[in-house]
């Protein structure tokens, strides 16, 4: 991806659109699948935000357990496993209350004290974290990293939280596509099944649907899974029954 780093330029805008567009178009062309487009992410953030040196991208399930999701190198894992440990840190500020939060210096930030002592030595002297989505009682955030303090100014963050927008969008897309795919899968295999069936026990289609559904209760599980067990190994799960 395209990266900005000329710090000095004192009219960096007119270029950030271009840059921008070209962002947010390899974001949608490079992922396929949700977790290629998470690595192109942190990747992208990276080579586009000026001092950037790391990121990470962090999902916050149930509002409480902060789980890593890509990252760029060991530290932003190490630093989600303290925010973590101790539920405080900028990254459950920026999913939480704020959109988006700047740490000037780690070391020195009274707002999360235990976090501020042990975060320096992980290797996180500034950082940056943008809100990413809310979905229900998950969420998720672009997290930033830079050695130094004071390595992100205004520029910096106006710069990130734009590739976050662009981010978001490219992300809200392949959990679209990919649940496109696990949904025309479930209704591929769900159709081979009750071809199995009608042709076995000569049903029609709506009574073969009956028995994988039966056969769903009686087991307790998804009809999607009693139909792939169906077509993988021939058989219906134990406590079938057919009538």
């Amino acid at each position: 991806m395209t990266a900005i780093r000329d710090h000095s330029d004192q009219s960096p805008t007119p270029g950030l659109g271009d840059v921008m567009s070209r962002v947010a178009r390899q974001l949608q062309e490079e992922h396929g699948d949700v977790e290629g487009t998470l690595q192109s992410i942190t990747a992208g953030a990276v080579a586009t935000v000026p001092n950037a040196e790391e990121c990470g991208i962090t999902y916050v399930i149930g509002r409480a357990k902060v789980e890593p999701r890509a990252w760029t190198s060991g530290l932003p894992k190490q630093v989600d496993a303290l925010q973590d440990q101790l539920q405080q840190g900028p990254c459950l500020d920026a999913v939480w209350e704020s959109e988006v939060v700047r740490v000037d210096d780690v070391g020195a930030d009274d707002r999360w004290p235990e976090f501020a002592r042990e975060a320096p030595g992980l290797g996180a002297g500034s950082m940056m974290c943008f809100q990413l989505f809310v979905a229900g009682d998950q969420l998720g955030a672009l997290n930033i990293y830079a050695s130094n303090p004071g390595a992100f100014d205004d520029e910096c963050q106006d710069i990130g939280q734009m590739f976050a927008s662009h981010a978001a969008v490219a992300l809200a897309g392949a959990e679209h596509e990919s649940n496109l795919r696990s949904g025309m899968s479930t209704r591929d295999v769900i159709g081979q099944a009750k071809g199995i069936l009608m042709e076995r026990y000569k049903l029609t289609a709506d009574q073969a649907f009956g028995v994988l559904s039966r056969a769903s209760q009686e087991v307790n599980r998804k009809l999607a899974d009693v139909a792939r067990e169906l077509t993988e190994t021939g058989a219906m799960p134990l406590g079938r029954r057919r009538d």
